[in-house]
């Protein structure tokens, strides 16, 4: 009896340890955490509406609506207002397609560090994320813990003081991803600072109703979302470029 005591002792004695992120010593086991903390209560589809704004250097600005829809992993579609002009696009495990004027004017791989550490994490299995991030840059060896908007985080892929390198951060206490570092794809020697802010409950899981980017301390590029829904019924042909005139989701 009392080995059997001990023995349920030291189980719960491990469960908790494993719950508040004691062993969590690099960035594989930050991703496995990730994805156990939510895998059963993650929501399998979202959508959203985004309001868009671009900061340019002249002080001005230019917003633009766009509707989005996630069916998750991998999946993400985006229309551009007004939606009788046929601009848009779809992302599908790994390959962007390009939708102009109703027509597809282009196809390449593009992985979406965004869509992978915000939402695809939560519902694929951990080694899969794990490939990702290694196959993008991400050096899952660099870890170490820091502090940001006063809660503490796990940083992946950056030694203290290396701001960038590619790199991921996520928060201690509820594993959401919040800020993610990469070079600027319109001048590499420049890194762009990407936030996830305005963190919401939603259908079993979380959404950051708010994503800033940032360059050289300016912030360039902003996202709100409104009428966020959670676990909404989409057709899969939503995602299907080739039919992305004929097959809509989002409110007219």
């Amino acid at each position: 009896m009392r080995r059997l005591l001990i023995s349920f002792l030291l189980t719960l004695t491990l469960a908790h340890a494993q719950e508040i992120g004691i062993g969590i010593k690099n960035g594989e086991a930050v991703l496995r955490a990730m994805h156990d903390r939510y895998k059963t209560s993650w929501y399998d589809t979202l959508t959203f509406t985004q309001k868009s704004t671009t900061y340019n250097p002249d002080g001005t600005t230019k917003v633009e609506t766009w509707y989005e829809a996630a069916l998750l992993p991998g999946k993400l579609r985006i229309d551009i207002a007004p939606i009788s002009d046929g601009n848009g696009y779809v992302l599908v495990d790994g390959i962007v397609t390009i939708v102009k004027d109703g027509k597809i004017t282009g196809t390449r791989p593009r992985v979406n560090m965004l869509l992978v550490l915000g939402f695809d994490v939560y519902r694929q299995e951990p080694q899969t994320t794990i490939d990702v991030a290694k196959s993008q840059g991400y050096d899952l060896t660099k870890f170490r813990e820091d502090t940001w908007e006063g809660h503490p985080v796990y940083v992946v892929g950056a030694d203290t003081g290396d701001l960038q390198s590619r790199q991921f951060w996520v928060e201690k206490d509820t594993l959401l991803f919040v800020r993610e570092m990469e070079p600027a794809r319109s001048d590499p020697k420049k890194v762009d600072d990407i936030r996830f802010t305005d963190y919401r409950k939603l259908g079993g899981g979380w959404v950051a109703a708010r994503v800033e980017v940032h360059v050289d301390d300016k912030m360039v590029f902003s996202e709100d979302y409104s009428d966020i829904q959670a676990n909404v019924k989409l057709d899969p042909t939503v995602f299907d470029p080739s039919q992305f005139n004929s097959t809509h989701w989002e409110k007219k």
